[in-house]
């Protein structure tokens, strides 16, 4: 029993210190790539994608990314216990389930873990958000989201996103296209931010439209 315990205390260790390094390597490198990525190839997918700094992303952007995804992502330390509550209130009336997981939790699954549900990974996500917070900071987790996203089938960032759709790059997009993409973004393989029809159209619109309210009320205040 005592080597059992010996083992565990050992393999614990380790892992703290692996990710501990793994977290502070993509605090100062663009992660290079991820499981979702591995699914994709797998699938016989190419990969499209192309790392742009925060600074060289329209504004618009990660604000319609905070409109649409985590409004408290500048005042929560990686879970907004507000929005999980509220998820969880609505899930239990019935309906589609729908989760709480801010900016910062969806950004530690993408850049460390594989998609899909489960104890262990959410327990898993939980410890690289909090160490995202800790080591890089709101700015960084941004920066790291954006590029990290999928925007479409095979699609990954809102540069390779804004050029698939708009020809473009995502420095300069449009608040009415940056409203798309964000609306893209909860499901990249079922959803086209270019000539949206439907739920997608009306979505991108009220991101867009929300753009102003997340600039004037400062929601935004942690990037800048």
């Amino acid at each position: 029993m005592t080597r059992v315990l010996l083992l565990a205390f050992k393999a614990a260790l380790w892992f703290v210190v692996v990710s501990v390094l793994w977290v502070g390597i993509y605090a100062l490198v663009p992660p290079p790539f991820t499981f979702t990525m591995a699914g994709d190839l797998l699938q016989g997918r190419s990969i499209t994608k192309d790392w742009i700094p925060l600074v060289d992303i329209d504004p618009d952007m990660p604000r319609a990314a905070i409109a649409g995804e985590d409004s408290r992502f500048c005042l929560h330390h990686g879970f907004d216990w507000r929005a999980i509550a509220g998820a969880a209130a609505r899930n239990a009336q019935g309906g589609r389930i729908r989760g709480g997981s801010t900016i910062s939790q969806q950004t530690a699954k993408n850049a460390f873990l594989w998609q899909g549900g489960g104890y262990f990974r959410k327990a898993l996500e939980a410890w690289f958000t909090m160490l995202i917070e800790l080591i890089w900071g709101k700015r960084r987790i941004m920066e790291v989201y954006l590029n990290l996203a999928e925007t479409g089938i095979g699609t990954y960032g809102v540069e390779a996103g804004s050029i698939r759709y708009f020809n473009h790059s995502a420095a300069r997009l449009t608040p009415t296209e940056a409203g798309r993409i964000a609306a893209v973004l909860p499901l990249p393989k079922k959803r086209e931010a270019v000539d949206p029809r439907g739920f997608v159209r009306r979505h991108g619109n009220t991101l867009a439209a929300r753009i102003g309210v997340v600039r004037r009320d400062g929601l935004d205040a942690c990037l800048k």
